[in-house]
């Protein structure tokens, strides 16, 4: 991976992080956990899309990349809210 795409996958990860916190209201933890979010969605979201066969990867910065990394970070963000919930 060089930088570029590393830089491609912070941004696309950060956008898509953060729209995953503003629509399920669960709180990710600031900026850096809207890009780790974003980022494991994006990965997670890719590798779903791809079993199912409807493709969806993270290669640039454009809507549909956001929007795999979106759908992805609500699924990280609902899951990990679920495993947390009652620890504080």
């Amino acid at each position: 991976m060089d930088i570029g795409s590393l830089i491609v996958w912070i941004i696309v990860g950060a956008i898509g992080g953060f729209l995953a916190s503003f629509f399920v209201k669960i709180p990710i933890g600031g900026l850096l956990g809207n890009i780790v979010t974003g980022i494991i969605g994006g990965l997670v979201a890719g590798w779903l899309f791809r079993q199912l066969g409807i493709g969806g990867q993270v290669t640039s910065i454009d809507i549909p990349s956001i929007i795999v990394a979106f759908i992805g970070a609500i699924i990280v963000a609902v899951v990990v809210g679920f495993l947390t919930r009652g620890r504080a």
